[in-house]
């Protein structure tokens, strides 16, 4: 028969589409043409198929052969679809039986010499295919592991274009398990480790109960590295949706290690470079949109060390992201929406020459503010915790290593988050932590604290010292320290204390 079609799927950013692959070999100039959108690396797939069946010892039809991918109105990008176009050519060729199942999706890159090849974003490809119907999945041997994520579809590996023709003859069969290369996770870095700073401690707690961004002020030495490198060791693991999309993630970057074929359940964290360029941090590039270092650390933690250092327009394009959860990325051919629920650190100096105490800065006032002005307005004020960070203490360092663990914190982050859980649920609001609940919720009549409660962030709002962003981070810092303290509400005690977290350095 001179028509097959086989089923594939191509991302466009971190999102799979299903793509139909058509096969007409009909009359006319002998040639192979691939039409439907495909980039660079897609059209190539010509070279790289012809030479894959050739060196699999089978005959390549030299016909006017047409290669359409469906939709043929979606941009399609990469290799994976390279074992579903050769499937498809040699059904139509009549030399395997036809591959109309829908139901079965053919993934990965061919070589020339007929191995199949591993490809990125398997985990997202095969989800996206699972959605649409599809219960069967071919992938490279290499990419098993990842593909045995996805529930509810039967995954086998190949690792040959010969060994699958064989297969469909009804020959042979596919692998179905690999043993993975078992390598022990390496452990979190423990707040044990974090010398003093007792106050800047409790700031990190704080956030990570709540989920709030935090600022982190001090000369160099002073623990601000150790305290947001241990953040990640007090959140609570990954649900089985947020592994998914975290997983899938890390799958699209080409960054999920081929020895854990398990869901990444930990929160990770993402710290970028001061270097870094704009589309490195948000996403995009060249096609394919790959995902930024924000998205990287959807789930978890972005920590942006020496702060002042990065260009201004690629620190306020995170602005909107800090609220809304995700990036749009437009370009011209495609836009897609990378997710970037992060919990946001920021660290910096005091001033430029980063002195250890302030009698020994050389800087004038004007110089350090200028420095610290890098750190928009806009930017800060969707920070919900600011602090400040002495230089250690000798008795401080002498002391090191028998401070609380990270284990006993997380204890009470857990049991805080719960409460915020149950709370926010019950109020019907799509998130349930503290740092994304709705400020209109919480001046409700249902939340609404006392006035006495509220007295000392009523007086910065009437003053000007706070925003209306920053009235509402008070009132969320205070739900959070209540539900560390086993309350059911805020009272003053926690308005305060929520109003110096908010002011800290300022």
């Amino acid at each position: 028969m001179p028509y097959s079609r086989a089923t594939s799927v191509c991302l466009v950013g971190v999102e799979g589409h299903p793509v139909t692959v058509e096969v007409h070999i009909g009359s006319g100039p002998s040639c192979l043409i691939i039409t439907g959108l495909p980039d660079a690396a897609l059209a190539q797939a010509r070279v790289r198929v012809r030479s894959a069946v050739e060196n699999s010892d089978l005959s390549f039809p030299d016909d006017h052969t047409v290669v359409n991918l469906l939709p043929a109105a979606l941009p399609k990008s990469g290799t994976g679809c390279d074992l579903a176009i050769a499937v498809s050519l040699l059904a139509a060729a009549g030399l395997v039986p036809p591959a109309f199942d829908t139901g079965t999706v053919f993934l990965g890159e061919l070589g020339l010499d007929g191995k199949v090849r591993s490809v990125r974003g398997v985990l997202p490809c095969l989800l996206a295919a699972r959605r649409s119907g599809a219960t069967r999945a071919i992938v490279s041997v290499d990419d098993l592991n990842e593909a045995s994520l996805v529930p509810d579809v039967a995954v086998r590996g190949v690792s040959d274009l010969a060994s699958l023709v064989e297969y469909l003859r009804g020959g042979g069969g596919l692998v179905s398990e690999v043993a993975p290369i078992e390598v022990a996770a390496p452990p979190l870095p423990d707040m044990r480790d974090v010398a003093g700073q007792e106050r800047p401690r409790r700031a990190i707690e704080v956030a990570a109960a709540g989920g709030h961004h935090v600022f982190l002020l001090g000369p160099p030495g002073s623990g601000k590295t150790m305290l947001a490198e241990r953040l990640p060791s007090l959140l609570p693991p990954l649900s089985d949706v947020e592994a998914l999309e975290t997983t899938s993630l890390y799958s699209v970057a080409g960054l999920l290690p081929e020895s854990r074929p398990r869901l990444l359940r930990s929160a990770p964290l993402s710290a970028p470079h001061h270097s870094t360029t704009m589309p490195a941090m948000i996403g995009g590039g060249s096609a394919p949109l790959r995902p930024g270092a924000a998205s990287l650390a959807h789930n978890g933690v972005l920590f942006l060390d020496e702060a002042p250092e990065f260009k201004r327009p690629v620190l306020d394009a995170l602005r909107q992201p800090l609220e809304s959860g995700e990036i749009l990325v437009s370009r011209s051919q495609a836009s897609c929406r990378f997710p970037a629920k992060v919990q946001l650190v920021l660290a910096a100096n005091p001033c430029p020459c980063a002195a250890m105490a302030a009698l020994a800065c050389r800087c004038s006032t004007s110089v350090r503010r200028r420095y610290l002005d890098r750190l928009s307005g806009p930017l800060l004020d969707r920070v919900d915790i600011r602090v400040d960070m002495p230089p250690v203490a000798r008795a401080g360092l002498l002391i090191a290593g028998s401070a609380e663990p990270s284990a006993a914190i997380a204890e009470r982050v857990a049991s805080a988050r719960e409460a915020a859980r149950e709370r926010w649920q019950q109020a019907g609001t799509a998130d349930f932590t503290n740092a994304r609940a709705p400020g209109p919720l919480l001046r409700s009549e249902a939340f609404r604290l006392s006035p006495k409660a509220t007295a000392p962030a009523d007086r910065l709002l009437d003053t000007g010292q706070l925003t209306g962003r920053g009235y509402d981070s008070v009132l969320r810092l205070a739900w959070t320290l209540a539900d560390l303290a086993g309350r059911t509400r805020p009272d003053s005690s926690d308005v305060a204390e929520a109003t110096g977290l908010r002011l800290g350095h300022r």
